[in-house]
């Protein structure tokens, strides 16, 4: 019988609750011998004052209803007309949690009945509540930051914005697959605000969108994707090092090019344009306003957040099937986790979002559960009780046994030793040479002599 090695996170969502437990419950079963069946040991023994019952898998036809019932309880909490419906309003908490009736009564209902009106998908609460705290706590700190610099001021700032940086681009990431997160009605602030905040959190102006909605997505992680990971050794820290110094110096005159080659000559022009101006910004505050602030309220941020962006897709694009190599269930991954799902809305269903790009993020956990036996039958990857940073880091020190521990087994995968799940996931972390690249995308992706 089967069973994952680690136990589930407390702080998992309920939708990861459920969907691991699934996964768990089917790796269980797997191994069960189909003629196991209930024996009363007092038929066959003197000791009939214990009575000893064999354990029974559940039925195929069990295991299923209880996905169905799982799936339309999930649907019904993201559909504002159901009464199973509960909209996000804070990442460490969630709303059903929160008992107090004078908290509910007075401060938590009218507050999500203000923000449901402002939203433009109501289950979004959460981004008015990530959005009022930067407004009230990034930007007059830095306003005074530039008006009385302190440095021990500036180190805090800092600090709170690293912590900051991780749920605001992925508020950003629905942003920009959805053209916006805020009601049409404020269309105009919804189209301001990130021109305010982007810097705030390392992104520069608009190179977020260009690079993964009109680039990395239409490449899919493949040889002509700029952040692709099929030329690199997963595996080597030196790889690694070249792989996050490319896109950390030159992505800003890569992505442009891209864009040329390929004949989009506008979006090159806005893609370059934004960049450039958002260097220009930054050094005008640094060399007529205050340069000690520009480096504590932008500089370091911005440093920050390159890294930070690199080891993320490292992470999400580590594993790359040797024979399938360009297929989305093949080439990314799937993590259950509460940093990613709880606290960066469901970044970590990744091969779900590669399969639909404008699929809302409460609709991942779903989505999966639905797809579950073709994620199987493709060979996915889905690991849990690790997020992306830790993975990269995981991978880097060569430590396949705990990657083996984290995954969770699903089809044949679930017939593999610990040892054999290693050996799997070190092969899917070769580099592929340009001769591979030429037969599995065409020769026109590779550069061949």
């Amino acid at each position: 019988m089967g069973k994952l090695y680690y136990p589930h996170a407390a702080d998992l969502t309920v939708a990861d609750k459920l969907v691991l437990g699934h996964l768990e419950k089917d790796y269980e079963n797997f191994e069960v011998k189909p003629d196991a069946s209930p024996v009363d040991a007092a038929e066959e023994s003197d000791d009939s004052a214990t009575k000893r019952t064999e354990y029974v898998s559940p039925s195929p036809e069990d295991t299923q209803d209880s996905e169905r019932q799982t799936i339309e309880y999930l649907k019904n909490i993201n559909d504002p007309k159901s009464d199973d419906f509960q909209t996000t309003v804070f990442s460490t908490w969630d709303l059903p949690d929160i008992k107090n009736p004078i908290l509910r009564k007075w401060i938590i209902d009218p507050y999500v009945y203000w923000a449901k009106g402002i939203v433009r998908t109501e289950t979004d609460v959460i981004m008015i509540t990530h959005l009022l705290t930067y407004l009230c706590t990034s930007v007059p700190s830095a306003l005074y930051l530039f008006y009385n610099f302190r440095w021990w001021h500036g180190v805090l700032h800092s600090a709170v914005q690293l912590y900051y940086m991780g749920p605001y681009t992925l508020l950003m990431h629905q942003h920009i697959h959805m053209r916006g997160v805020l009601n049409k009605k404020y269309a105009l602030v919804d189209a301001i605000f990130p021109y305010i905040f982007d810097p705030l959190m390392g992104h520069t102006w608009n190179s977020y969108f260009f690079h993964h909605v009109k680039h990395h997505h239409i490449e899919g992680n493949g040889p002509n994707d700029l952040s692709s990971t099929v030329r690199y050794q997963r595996d080597s820290a030196l790889h690694f090092l070249h792989y996050v110094g490319r896109f950390y110096l030159l992505v800003w005159f890569d992505l442009p090019r891209y864009f040329l080659r390929n004949n989009k000559t506008s979006l090159a022009l806005k893609a370059g344009g934004c960049e450039i101006a958002n260097y220009i910004f930054l050094y005008t505050l640094y060399r007529f306003v205050n340069s000690r602030a520009t480096i504590f309220v932008y500089l370091i941020p911005l440093a920050l957040m390159r890294i930070a962006l690199m080891t993320g897709n490292w992470g999400q694009h580590a594993f790359v099937d040797e024979v399938e190599p360009d297929s989305d269930f093949r080439s990314s991954i799937t993590l259950i986790d509460a940093p990613s799902n709880r606290y960066c809305y469901n970044d970590g269903y990744h091969t779900s979002h590669h399969l639909n790009p404008r699929r809302h993020w409460r609709e991942h956990p779903v989505a999966f559960l639905r797809q579950k036996q073709q994620y199987a039958d493709e060979h996915a990857l889905v690991f849990y009780n690790i997020d992306y940073f830790m993975l990269t880091v995981t991978l880097l020190r060569k430590d396949y046994d705990k990657l083996a521990r984290c995954l969770v087994p699903m089809g044949e995968q679930r017939r593999l030793t610990m040892g054999q799940r290693a050996e799997m996931l070190r092969r899917k972390t070769r580099r592929f040479s340009e001769e591979e690249i030429a037969e599995k995308w065409g020769k026109q992706y590779a550069k061949l002599k």
